[in-house]
């Protein structure tokens, strides 16, 4: 009778399953009908069993012969293939090869989340039914399981537990599944599971054990409680009327003892249910007073009052939740600060999570519940739990494993179990070499808080070194190899070794020898690690180590010598004798001397290259001059001047514009077709006349330099749009952009900008009527104009909005995105994304461009969360694609050095001069001027100006300056004899 009403309840719920999810009344009191009837019968099955053929079986509707045939039919749904039976084919080859090929993946990389649930999907597919419990037991030891998953597992075992201790197995299996997360669903399934076990020994208490935990884990919950209440009251009430037919039967006392006992449970069921906001509270309280055969006691019904008004409150947050999509990670948060302020310990615990089984990959969630847990409840087995779950979620964030050690250790743990926690953390795979570092710390620091160190030598101080040392060792052999980085450049752990062993060992050796080590690993040019040694020293060692690890010191720093000079000279002040001064002395002196001439040669250096930046600029300002000198003596140039002559132009004594190598130079500036600039040029019928290039050059540009200039309204800055890097080649901006933005509403102008020559300058103001256009025009950002993508940005002035910021590419770490080189430049965004989906949810990928929209063979792939990209990067790192072997890494731009403006040059007394920022070339290799020396002129001595050259001497006039030679003068200079 029991595996009957088992069968029973299954069935009933598999009825309420298949039915649809509206939430109407009639469903909800369809399903509620089912499930009394179906407790009902379960529960004088169990009574029958238990108290004997006291009353009528018959009257209820169950018999052996029903539970039989409903047993055979739940057993008939379970084991049936279906309307076809599995057959040997291709698909089933196919899935064979593919679950081998798994199997193998997980031998190499059993964390690959995506790999266990394809392997446990195949093989419930071909009904290998052992093979898929092993598969799922594999998979729970390592993640937390998701309620589907749990769900489609209880439901395997359940159709194939025949006898008592399958039973005991999947109850154990529903303990498993209620640890992971906090699902209503489950809970339920397993109230209703236990009632088809209560005609066993003790089946009936374990059934109010199972339900009343329910309620202790989720009866709070306002939208999904509901359903826990109603089962577990609707089985008492089922209990209740199993046992009416007997009442009659027995003596007050036992009635009272029996039924009247038991109808006491359904009115503290509906009391407590009442007294706590849950939706659809009306429907409760009118049930029960329609169930009650006394009037609801006055106490009751101020409780339920004052239910109504919390649901009140909780509603908003509640209705934010219902409205917004998955994972609502900002919804949850505004609830937990919410209930912290109510402070309500059992409902923040419940809020936490729920908000967890949606957003069980954010590890800043993870670390404010356990937080909370290890300040306010301080409650262990609760505490424990939550950082071994927060871990086995997020095994990839070290601060979770660091706080987890911490709570074992304030606990109380055995030492053995935080030491198998210590190399599970080990093994996770954290992404930063830093990670490590931090780990090993955490663990040190409970090492070193279990040695009693008023003794000499024990087995904890042993362990301690013992695991000083495999830190170094790991660090160097394990981290070096992987990350190309120590993540320890300071040997903080191998400082803390030393303050352990010179404080509280009193072992300076040792320390010494510690030390010795740091500075040889790249330290020894900081003065604070030379500090920080000589301080120890001075606390724990002796003068004479304190006197010699200064005199290293004043050696080697390289970044604050002064000071170190100046703590040494402190000390022999102090404590020195007139030798031990002297020494000091002279060294500092010779040091210092040493450090302040190579500071002097380095500013030299770097004054005279700034010297050399400002005479280049200086040359290059007086060349522009030259040229607009002679632009604008081209222009005023009559239509009568006399055609200059090929043998003068050839001569050297002619003046230098009107030299063949200036006048090709001015040729090479002007713009291939001027038709293009979308100017109304007349067309020349007749023969051509021939003329010297200037004068042609002056013609084509005359036109040109008329051309309006376009001024900009900032007060229709609203309703415009800055669109830049254009094609410079584009012949007619406005009728080439038109169509493109009056996609996004009425355009107003377009006003393409234009240089004085009248070349296009890739950029444009485009201006709408209404506003909502620009916004949508924003929309075509990036979008392609002749093979150039086009930048379409709001129209602000940073002058007038100095907070505006533009749109910029993250460029911190970011966990979740992976950062691809090395790619082929004909690889697609489609391409690249059907090979990194394989590893995870791919949410963006971004080809990474240059200006004119030409792959760089660089790319940015964003996935759903951190533990997928940490996947990505092992997988796909060394991949070879289209004969190109990439690499991945986890997206972790370096810091833009921005290059300081170099400033003026000071007089010779002055602030040392800033190091010159040199081209991308670098600095030249050779410093040789190259105008011969007759040609040289001495340099003033006087100081040279600010802004230009040095005035003359006092008595000198401008006319005693050599005058400007030309390139003819200059040649019949070199050519004298």
């Amino acid at each position: 009778m029991a595996t009957a009403a088992a069968a029973s309840a299954s069935e009933a719920e598999a009825e309420s399953k298949a039915g649809p999810q509206a939430e109407g009344e009639e469903d909800e009191a369809k399903a509620a009908r089912t499930r009394r009837k179906v407790l009902s019968r379960a529960v004088a099955a169990a009574t029958y069993k238990t108290m004997g053929p006291g009353w009528d079986q018959q009257e209820e509707g169950v018999s052996e012969s029903d539970g039989d045939e409903e047993y055979a039919m739940a057993s008939s749904a379970e084991s049936s293939p279906g309307e076809y039976e599995w057959e040997y084919d291709e698909e089933e080859e196919k899935n064979q090869l593919e679950i081998e090929r798994l199997e193998e993946q997980l031998s190499i990389n059993v964390y690959d989340y995506n790999c266990h649930v394809d392997l446990i999907r195949l093989l419930r597919l071909e009904g290998e039914l052992a093979k898929v419990r092993t598969a799922r037991q594999k998979m729970s030891e390592i993640f937390p399981l998701t309620e589907e998953l749990w769900l489609e597992w209880l439901q395997d075992e359940v159709s194939m537990a025949l006898d008592g201790l399958d039973r005991e197995r999947v109850y154990d299996l529903f303990e498993r599944a209620v640890q992971d997360y906090i699902c209503p669903n489950i809970w339920l399934e397993y109230g209703q599971y236990s009632v088809g076990g209560i005609g066993q020994k003790g089946g009936l208490e374990k059934v109010r054990s199972v339900f009343e935990r329910a309620l202790s884990s989720v009866g709070l919950h306002m939208t999904k409680g509901l359903a826990i209440w109603e089962a577990y009251r609707e089985f008492e009430s089922a209990i209740v009327e199993a046992a009416r037919p007997i009442a009659g039967f027995l003596s007050p006392f036992d009635r009272e003892q029996t039924f009247d006992s038991q109808l006491e449970k359904v009115h503290s069921l509906f009391r407590r249910q009442l007294a706590i906001p849950l939706y659809d509270m009306e429907a409760t309280f009118a049930e029960y007073e329609e169930w009650s055969e006394d009037p609801i006691p006055e106490s009751v019904i101020q409780s339920y009052n004052k239910a109504l008004q919390q649901l009140e409150k909780y509603k908003p947050y509640e209705e934010a939740l219902l409205q917004a999509e998955a994972p609502r990670l900002a919804e949850y948060q505004a609830y937990i600060d919410f209930e912290m302020k109510v402070g309500d310990p059992a409902r923040i615990q419940l809020i936490f999570e729920r908000a967890l089984v949606e957003n069980c990959l954010v590890p800043d969630l993870w670390t404010r519940y356990s937080q909370y847990l290890d300040r306010q409840l301080k409650v262990k087995d609760l505490v424990l739990s939550v950082h071994s779950r927060a871990v086995r979620n997020c095994p990839w964030t070290v601060a979770l494993w660091s706080r987890y050690l911490l709570a074992m250790e304030r606990h109380g743990v055995d030492h053995r179990v935080i030491s198998v926690t210590f190399e599970k953390a080990l093994s996770a795979g954290f992404i930063q070499a830093t990670d490590y570092v931090e780990i090993w710390q955490a663990y040190l620091d409970y090492l070193r808080r279990r040695v009693d160190f008023k003794q000499d030598s024990s087995k904890e101080l042993e362990e301690l070194r013992a695991a000083f040392a495999r830190a170094l060792e790991y660090l160097k052999q394990e981290v070096d190899e992987r990350f190309n980085e120590s993540g320890d450049p300071s040997c903080l752990i191998m400082q803390n070794w030393a303050r352990i062993e010179a404080r509280l060992c009193n072992n300076m050796q040792k320390a010494r020898e510690l030390w010795d080590s740091i500075m040889t690993k790249g330290n020894a040019k900081y003065a604070n690690m030379w500090l920080e040694y000589y301080n120890l020293e001075r606390a724990h060692g002796d003068t004479q180590h304190c006197r010699k690890a200064l005199h290293r010191a004043v050696q080697c720093t390289s970044d604050y010598p002064e000071h170190v000079c100046e703590v040494l000279l402190t000390m022999e002040r102090t404590e020195g004798t007139l030798e031990d001064w002297d020494v000091a002395v002279q060294k500092t002196e010779t040091r210092l001397a040493r450090v302040n001439e190579q500071r002097l040669k380095a500013a030299e250096k770097e004054a005279a290259l700034v010297q050399q930046e400002e005479e280049k600029a200086e040359q290059r300002k007086r060349a522009r001059a030259e040229k607009k000198s002679l632009r604008k003596k081209k222009k005023t140039r009559g239509a009568d001047k006399h055609e200059v002559d090929e043998d003068d132009e050839k001569e050297w004594g002619d003046d230098e514009e009107e030299q063949p190598s200036k006048r090709r130079r001015v040729e090479n500036s002007v713009p291939p077709a001027a038709g293009k600039v979308g100017l109304d040029l007349e067309e020349d019928t007749g023969p051509v006349d021939v003329e010297p290039p200037s004068k042609q050059k002056a013609r084509a540009a005359a036109p040109k330099r008329d051309m309006p200039k376009v001024l900009h309204d900032s007060s229709k800055d609203g309703v415009t749009v800055f669109v830049s890097n254009l094609p410079y080649s584009l012949g007619a901006p406005e009728a080439a952009l038109r169509p493109l933005f009056e996609a996004c509403g009425d355009v107003v102008e377009i006003r393409p900008i234009f240089s004085n020559r009248g070349d296009f300058r890739g950029y444009c103001y485009v201006e709408f009527k209404e506003e909502a256009a620009a916004l949508r025009a924003l929309e075509l950002d990036r979008k392609s104009v002749e093979g150039r993508p086009m930048f379409v940005s709001p129209c602000v002035d940073k002058s007038k909005h100095p907070d505006f910021k533009v749109f910029r590419y993250s460029t911190a770490l970011e966990k979740h995105k992976l950062f691809v080189s090395g790619l082929p430049f004909s690889c697609t965004k489609e391409e690249l994304e059907e090979i990194c989906k394989a590893h995870g949810t791919v949410k963006d990928i971004r080809l990474v461009t240059n200006r004119a929209g030409k792959p760089k063979g660089l790319a940015y792939v964003e996935y759903e969360n951190e533990s997928q990209a940490s996947q990505a990067v092992m997988k796909m790192d060394g991949m070879t694609i289209k004969e190109n072997v990439i690499k991945v890494a986890i997206s972790n731009p370096p810091q833009r050095r921005v290059p300081e403006k170099p400033e003026a040059r000071k007089a010779p007394g002055g602030p040392l001069v800033p190091r010159q920022i040199y081209g991308a070339r670098g600095k030249g290799r050779t410093q040789l001027s190259l105008l011969p020396r007759a040609l040289q002129l001495p340099s003033a001595a006087g100081t040279q100006a600010e802004n230009g050259p040095a005035p003359p001497p006092a008595g000198v006039t401008p006319a005693a300056e050599a005058p400007k030679m030309s390139n003819a003068d200059f040649a019949k200079l070199l050519l004298r004899k």
